[in-house]
């Protein structure tokens, strides 16, 4: 189901969901840009600009999706985690995190 509860999953607090709103209102924004940038036959420097700022956007949002994701569904929130596993999980972010930048 979706990102934020469903049948077989925790639900995600209104906090969490209200932080990635407001991630997609400002890429929503930054695509709005492009949108005018190339109605206004911008220069291509312009327009790689904004395009890079979107998939930045979207790739750090990406990321913390996946490492919500990691946390509350990988990881047995019913039991401790061990330090091993959460060493293991705190590794693949970074190396997800640097991966999709």
């Amino acid at each position: 189901m979706g990102y934020f509860g469903g049948k077989d999953e925790m639900t995600h607090s209104i906090a969490d969901r209200q932080k990635l709103l407001n991630r997609v209102r400002r890429l929503r924004g930054q695509v709005d840009a492009i949108e005018r940038a190339l109605e206004a036959e911008a220069g291509c420097t312009e327009v790689m600009r904004l395009l890079t700022a979107a998939r930045g956007a979207i790739n750090g949002m990406m990321a913390e999706v996946v490492d919500d994701h990691i946390q509350m569904h990988m990881m047995d929130p019913a039991r401790r985690p061990s330090r091993d596993e959460k060493e293991a999980a705190g590794e693949l972010v970074a190396v997800l995190r640097s991966y999709i930048r």
